[in-house]
Formats: C-alpha cells, sequence, structure tokens
C-alpha cells in the first residue's frame, strides 16, 4: 500500500467563534490536500480541535455549561464552517476522543521508558498567558504583555508539576534546523527565528497542571492533568491510531500547517518530545502569516472587525477562498478588506475566468453547434497554457499559493486576449472554418487546463466548468488531462454565471 501524503492543520481551539486567521490555514494547507490528489496521490489529511485546558474550562463556565457540552458545540460548529468553504480533510481530531487520550498516555509511557531522566518532578513561578496557555519568559513580552493577546493581563502562577527536560534537546533541535533537510521550517523567515530562540538557549518547561478539573490525567499522578500544548501536540500522532498497529503505516506527517505565533511549539518542543520518546520527526513545517484587517490580527482572542460569515456570505465560498490564497497568501501577514475583495471578484473572476468560459463556451455553441472541433494544438494559446501549468506546478511544490493563483490569471489574461486578437466572429463572417476550427478548439483546451489549475483554489466553480466543458466526474485528479487537453467532439453547453456580478 503506498503510504499517503500525511497533512495536518494546527487544532484549533474549542473557546470561540471560527475566523478569518482559521479559514487562511484550513484553506491554505487544503489547497496543498488538493494539489497532491490532483497527481494522484493519497492524502491523509487532518483537521480538529483542541478541547482541553483553563481557557475552555473558563468559557463553558461563563457560558452556564459543562464543558463537554460546551466542546461538543464548538467542535460542530468549526467542523460545518470548513466543511462550507469545501475543505476536503479526512480525518477531525478532538482531544476529548478516546483515541487521543490512549495516544497521549503512550506516548509519554514511552517517554518515561526511552528517556527517564527526561520527565522530573519541579516548581514552576512565572507570567502564564491564559490566551497562550502558555508561561511566558521575559524576552517574549512586548510592554510586558503577550504580543499575541496584548489586551489580557498576565497571571502570576507559582505550581508544581511534571517537567519536560526540553534543554537537553537544544543541540539537537538547533542541528535539524540549521541543515534544514529531514526537518524543515518555512518559509525562511520562521526558521531563521527559530534559530534565534536555539540559540539563546532553552529552557525545562512544565507539561501538566495541578488541580486542573478539565484535561487528560498526567499518568502516574493523583492530582495532575496533561498541559494542553504537550496534549494538543500529541493530535498529530494519536490520529494514526497510535500506539496500535498500522500507525507507522501512516507517520511520520509530511507537513504540519501552522501559524506563525505557535512555530516554537511545532518547531522545537514537538521534536524534542519525538526525539524523547525515539520516535520519527514529522517532515516539515509551514508557518504561514496573519489576516490583518486595517493592520491588525485577526483573531477571536482579541476581537475581529469582519466576521467569517459575512466574507463568505459576500461573493460565496470560492471566492473567498481565491482570495484568501490570491492576495493575502500563505507565507507573509496580508491584509483583507471588503473593497479589496470586490475588487480583485470583479476583475479576476467576473470579467476574468468567468466572462472568459461564458464567451468561450457561447461561441462554441454558436458556430459549431456546441460540440468542440478538433485542432488548436499548434496555436499561440497552447503555448500560454503550457507556461501556466509550468509555473503553476513549480509553485504549488514551493507552497506558493499565490504563485499558483497568478499562474490563472496568466493564462485567462492570455486567453481573452487571445480572443481579440483572432476575432472568432469575424473567422465566421469571413467562412473561415479550419481556422475558426483552430481557435475555438484552443479555448476549449485552454478552459479545460483551467479548470484543472482551479480545482484546488476554487473547487466548486471548477467542478461547474468542468460539467459545461462535457467532461465527465470532476477536475480532482485531472492533472495528466492538463497537460493534454483531450477534448475534441465534447459537447459543451453554456454555463451559468460562474460569478455573477452584483
Amino acid at each position: 500500500m503506498t503510504r499517503p501524503y500525511y497533512l495536518t492543520t494546527a487544532i484549533d481551539y474549542a473557546n470561540g467563534d471560527p475566523h478569518l486567521g482559521h479559514a487562511l490555514e484550513k484553506v491554505g494547507a487544503d489547497v496543498i490536500a488538493r494539489w497532491h490528489r490532483l497527481q494522484g496521490r493519497p492524502v491523509r489529511f487532518l483537521m480538529g480541535m483542541d478541547e482541553h485546558g483553563q481557557k475552555v474550562f473558563q468559557s463553558a463556565q461563563a457560558a452556564g455549561m459543562a464543558p463537554q457540552v460546551w466542546v461538543d458545540g464548538i467542535s460542530a460548529r468549526f467542523e460545518t464552517t470548513w466543511r462550507g468553504l469545501h475543505c476536503s480533510h479526512n480525518d477531525w481530531m478532538r482531544t476529548t476522543a478516546p483515541r487521543h487520550a490512549t495516544g497521549v498516555r503512550a506516548l509519554l509511557e514511552r517517554i518515561r521508558e526511552r528517556s527517564p531522566d527526561d520527565l522530573f518532578d519541579g516548581e514552576y513561578e512565572g507570567l502564564y498567558c491564559v490566551g497562550c496557555e502558555e508561561f511566558k519568559q521575559e524576552s517574549q513580552l512586548v510592554d510586558g504583555r503577550c504580543p499575541e493577546h496584548p489586551t489580557r493581563d498576565l497571571v502570576a502562577t507559582r505550581e508544581r508539576n511534571t517537567f519536560f527536560r526540553l534543554s537537553a534537546y537544544r543541540d539537537r533541535v538547533l542541528a535539524l534546523l540549521e541543515e534544514n533537510r529531514e526537518f524543515t521550517v518555512e518559509p525562511v523567515t520562521r526558521r531563521n527565528e527559530m534559530l534565534a530562540v536555539l540559540r539563546e538557549g532553552l529552557q525545562d518547561i512544565s507539561i501538566s497542571r495541578s488541580r486542573l478539573p478539565w484535561g487528560i490525567p498526567f499518568p502516574g499522578t493523583d492530582d495532575e492533568t496533561v498541559y494542553v500544548w504537550f496534549d494538543a501536540l500529541i493530535n498529530y500522532l494519536s490520529a494514526t491510531g497510535y500506539p496500535a498497529d498500522g500507525w507507522d503505516e501512516i507517520w511520520p506527517a509530511d507537513l504540519h500547517v501552522v501559524g506563525k505565533g505557535i512555530t516554537r511549539f511545532h518547531c522545537i518542543i514537538w521534536p524534542a518530545m519525538l526525539m524523547a520518546a525515539d520516535l520519527p520527526l514529522p517532515k516539515g513545517v509551514w508557518a504561514h502569516g496573519y489576516v490583518q484587517w486595517g493592520g491588525a490580527k485577526v483573531s477571536k482572542s482579541e476581537g475581529a472587525a469582519v466576521s467569517l460569515d459575512g466574507a463568505v456570505e459576500r461573493h460565496g465560498p470560492d471566492a473567498l477562498r481565491y482570495f484568501l490564497m490570491r492576495e493575502v497568501g500563505f507565507s507573509n501577514d496580508g491584509d483583507f478588506s471588503f473593497e479589496r475583495f470586490d475588487a480583485v471578484y470583479e476583475s479576476e473572476l467576473a470579467n476574468g475566468l468567468g466572462n472568459l468560459a461564458s464567451r468561450a463556451l457561447a461561441m462554441i455553441e454558436k458556430y459549431r453547434g456546441g460540440v468542440v472541433p478538433a485542432g488548436g494544438e499548434g496555436e499561440s494559446l497552447e503555448a500560454a497554457g503550457e507556461r501556466a501549468l509550468m509555473a503553476y506546478a513549480v509553485s504549488m511544490d514551493g507552497t506558493d499559493l499565490k504563485g499558483a493563483a497568478e499562474a490563472i490569471v496568466a493564462l485567462v489574461t492570455e486567453a481573452n486576449g487571445y480572443i481579440t486578437v483572432a476575432a472568432p466572429w469575424a473567422l465566421a463572417k469571413a467562412n473561415d472554418d479550419a481556422r475558426l476550427d483552430a481557435v475555438l478548439a484552443a479555448l476549449a483546451r485552454a478552459l479545460v487546463r483551467l479548470a484543472v489549475l482551479a480545482a484546488p483554489l476554487m473547487p466548486a466553480k471548477a467542478a461547474a466548468l468542468w460539467t459545461a466543458l462535457g467532461q465527465q466526474g470532476t477536475p480532482d485528479a485531472g492533472w495528466e488531462r492538463a497537460q493534454a487537453p483531450a477534448i475534441a467532439g465534447a459537447r459543451v453547453v453554456k454555463p451559468e454565471n460562474l460569478f455573477p456580478r452584483e
């Protein structure tokens, strides 16, 4: 059996509603998953919910609910949202699930067995950010506050807990990141940030909480629960079925997709945990930037000026997916505004791809009774299509999702320009049938390519275009079809307006 490409996102914290920042990550990861499927690769795509910890317990109390009832409702809300955005995950991990608790206990027991000196009792005193569920060092603070949750007061906390000897793994993790081969951290700016943290040295970390009633009981103790971040990271492993037979047919993960604010957990602490357990490391971490509104991070903890529901309702889920990848991107921080969303929708989707599909298919119906003629391979548009495919593949393989969207735009622009220069209406009037056949066939071939290229970013619209082109199934596994479109003889129909203008 071929080992699947194992892709994960950060699991969402169960204390509020999904927002645009979450959506950027989930859509970006979904685009990556769909790109691999497009090439015929099996994919295991994991999403889920982080349902333990102090913040969740407090949120449930404030709502007057039992914690499990609270997280059940939040989990349903998040998964419904991601399905509504056409996310194609095939596993949904909840940290309250029995299979996860089994994996957490098994990993802790393995660390005790393989690296017994790395778990020890100790006392921690410091400033705790409930928003991050993390003790903060002075070097992590900005003006005495957590940069991720600047409106929250840090809580002075002193506890006796179980510790993990993170400091013992500093040199090994540093060497891994410096080589950036077997365990990669991208983009390079995120790797450089983690290298700076490692070069400053690491402190041992508390991995349990005393007397917190909501969490996985810490094995071997009477009154401790597993620290929420230690618990949460293990979801990537427990989702494989670890420690049951077959887990190593999925693990290690090929890519963890996370936000830049949690890179330290994924790029330093998580590898060290796996090293202590003598388990394979994930192959890579991609740490994307934030969605900003007016220059400020969009987050549920700090409030958001724009709701995710409102953004979806504006022009539909596919248009939002496209805009997040095209305009915000998947590397650095990017701004969201409705004005820019409207402008991109109008110019690139309604007037661009939508108008191209409408014009081309209408002319095939008008001049050839809806049947695509043969020919078109030698047209200039064919070369433009091949360039777009190459640029798209290079971008996707490099996780440059904005570049992939740009390749689509480039081909749409070429095709619309081709119509203007070729003037099929003039060819029809002049009864130049051979030339008209070549032009119409070239346009149909370009649309096949565009349906395939659009499938990871806009799956529903791409499927509608695919159907309009008279193709069976969906374009989701059609990379070979995009490389050599075979559409002569297909019966096309002019689709309903793909991207209606408001």
